[in-house]
C-alpha cells in the first residue's frame, strides 16, 4: 500500500509571503501478519511558488485580498485545484503575526486554501517547522550531534535545538533584517522597530528616522544585534538587554551546542558573500547576514549548510506538520475534517489510580475551557499504558466517562487522544458506555500537550488511519 497526500504550506512572514506544494507518501511498514503501521515515508516538494513581499495596508493591517489573489495565482501556476489539497498549514510569523487583523486573515485563508488546511501561528511551533524545513533535525539524527538552527527573517529569529534527532528546546528573539528599513534610493532610515530603537538608546548609538546612513553608520547597532544572537546560544553570557529582546522565551542552555545552521531570508547572506548595493532590498538584511558570517556564531560552532534557507518555514509547513495516527483506533464520527479542537492533557494525573481519581482530574481541568459558564468542545489527552489489561482499560474508560459527563451532554463527539497504543479497545469501551448513541473518536500514537490544538482529517488508507495536525494558535 502506497498512498499520497497533497499538502500545502503557506507562510506569511514579516518580509515575504510564499507557498509550497508537497506530496506526502504513506506506506504500511508492518508485515502482512502484523497490525498495520502506517507512516509518512517521504516528503516531496512538487512546487515552489514565487516570493512576494507581504502586502500591508496603510492602517497596518494585512491586505487580505492581495494575499488571497497571490495564493490563487500560485495554484493556477501549479495546475492544482484547492479541492485537491488534503492537508497542510498556513503559518503567520514574525511582525506579521502582530498585525491587527492577523487572526482574520488566517481564518480566511484556512477556508480559502482547501478542505484540510490549518491556520497555525506561534513562535515555538514556527521554530520547529523552520528547523525541520532547513534539515537541522535530520542532520542531528544522522550525525548523532547537537545542532541549533536559527531562522532569521524580517522581524524575528527563531531558534530550535536538536540532539540526536530529538527536539530539546525552542526560543525566539526580536532580531531580523527588516527591523531597520532604509530607502534604497536615498539611503534614509524609514523605520526603526521599537526594541531596536530602545537598544540603540541604551547603547548610546545615534539612530533616527530620516537619517541618511552608510553601512559603517549601521555597523554598531548590527554588532549589538549579533551579540544578542551569540548570547542566545551560550557563546557569551546573557547581557542586560537579552531578556528585553526575547520574544517569548530563550533556549535552555544546559548543554553545549556543537553545530549551527541558518535559515530564513537573512541566511543566504551568511552562506554567500553578497556584492552590490547593500540597501537594495530596503533593509539591513544583507548587512546583518554579513556580520553574522564574521561572528563567533560561525567561528566557534561547526556551520552546517541548510537544505532550505528563505523557504525553510514554508517547506516545513507543507511537509512536516502532518502526522498519521496509529492504526488501532476507533472512530464513529463521519463528518471530517474536524478543526481547531483545544487539547486538555492530563499530564500531572496519576493514571494508575482509581477511575474516580481520573474522573475528578478531568472535571477539574474542564473548567479551563468554560467561556461564560458554557463548556467549549475539547479533546482529552492521556498517556495511556502499553499492553493494558482488560481491567485497566475499563478503569480508563470509566474515569473518562464519569469525568466528561458535562461535556457528553453537548452535541460534540467525544475525542480522546492516547499516546500509547490502546485507542481501539479504549474507544470501543467508551462507545459501549455511551450506549452506542454518541460519536467517539479515539486515536493513539500522537504526542500532544496543553496549549496545543488538533485538526483531524478524513480517513485514509482504506479508513485505517486519520491524518492529524498538531498546532499552536498564538497571537501577540
Amino acid at each position: 500500500m502506497n498512498e499520497q497526500l497533497l499538502s500545502v504550506g503557506i507562510d506569511m512572514g514579516t518580509s515575504t509571503t510564499q507557498l509550497v506544494l508537497s506530496k506526502l507518501h504513506i506506506q504500511n511498514m508492518a508485515s502482512s501478519f502484523s497490525v498495520p503501521r502506517l507512516v509518512i515515508t517521504d516528503k516531496e516538494v512538487i512546487y515552489r511558488s514565487d516570493i512576494c513581499f507581504t502586502p500591508v495596508l496603510e492602517d497596518n493591517r494585512i491586505d487580505m485580498q492581495k494575499i488571497q489573489l497571490f495564493v490563487q495565482e500560485q495554484y493556477e501556476k501549479a495546475g492544482i485545484r484547492k479541492e485537491e489539497i488534503q492537508t497542510g498549514a498556513v503559518i503567520i510569523t514574525g511582525e506579521t503575526a502582530r498585525k491587527d487583523n492577523a487572526n482574520e486573515v488566517l481564518l480566511s485563508l484556512s477556508g480559502f486554501a482547501g478542505d484540510f488546511v490549518v491556520a497555525t501561528a506561534g513562535p515555538d511551533l514556527e521554530s520547529i517547522i523552520s528547523a525541520k524545513g532547513a534539515g537541522a533535525h535530520t542532520y542531528s539524527k544522522e550525525f548523532s550531534t547537537s545542532i541549533v538552527n536559527i531562522d532569521i527573517g524580517g522581524g524575528t529569529s527563531n531558534l530550535a535545538l536538536f540532539a540526536n534527532g530529538d527536539l530539546l528546546d525552542t526560543g525566539c528573539l526580536d532580531i531580523g533584517g527588516r527591523l531597520i528599513r532604509v530607502d534604497p534610493n536615498t539611503h534614509q532610515i524609514t523605520y526603526i522597530a521599537p526594541k531596536i530603537k530602545q537598544l540603540a538608546a541604551v547603547r548610546g548609538l545615534n539612530l533616527a528616522l530620516g537619517q541618511r546612513v552608510t553601512p559603517d553608520d549601521l555597523a554598531p547597532i548590527i554588532a549589538e544585534m549579533v551579540k544578542l544572537l551569540e548570547e542566545s546560544v551560550g557563546l557569551r553570557p546573557a547581557g542586560d538587554f537579552y531578556e528585553t529582546i526575547v520574544t517569548n522565551k530563550g533556549l535552555k542552555l544546559d548543554r553545549s551546542i556543537s553545530c549551527i545552521s541558518f535559515s530564513g531570508g537573512v541566511a543566504d547572506y551568511i552562506y554567500h558573500e553578497e556584492t552590490g548595493d547593500e540597501f537594495r532590498y530596503g533593509d539591513i538584511g544583507i548587512l546583518l547576514g554579513r556580520a553574522i558570517a564574521a561572528s563567533s556564531l560561525t567561528q566557534q560552532l561547526t556551520v552546517v549548510r541548510s537544505t532550505e534557507t528563505i523557504r525553510a518555514t514554508v517547506v516545513g509547513a507543507g511537509s512536516h506538520t502532518t502526522e498519521i495516527s496509529g492504526s488501532t483506533i476507533t472512530y464513529t464520527e463521519k463528518s471530517f475534517p474536524i478543526k481547531n479542537i483545544p487539547i486538555l492533557k492530563l499530564a500531572s494525573v496519576d493514571e494508575s489510580g482509581s477511575s474516580d481519581v481520573l474522573a475528578q482530574a478531568v472535571k477539574d481541568k474542564l473548567n479551563w475551557f468554560k467561556l461564560n459558564n458554557d463548556l467549549q468542545r475539547v479533546a482529552i489527552a492521556v498517556e495511556g499504558k502499553s499492553s493494558p489489561s482488560f481491567q485497566e482499560v475499563q478503569k480508563y474508560a470509566q474515569g473518562l466517562y464519569k469525568g466528561m459527563s458535562e461535556l457528553l451532554a453537548r452535541e460534540y463527539p467525544l475525542i480522546v487522544i492516547v499516546h500509547e497504543d490502546m485507542a481501539k479497545v479504549l474507544g470501543q469501551t467508551l462507545y459501549a458506555l455511551l450506549g452506542y448513541k454518541k460519536d467517539v473518536i479515539c486515536i493513539d500514537s500522537i504526542q500532544v500537550d496543553n496549549g496545543d490544538y488538533i485538526d483531524i482529517g478524513k480517513p485514509i488508507a482504506g479508513g485505517k488511519v486519520l491524518p492529524v495536525v498538531i498546532k499552536t494558535l498564538v497571537f501577540h
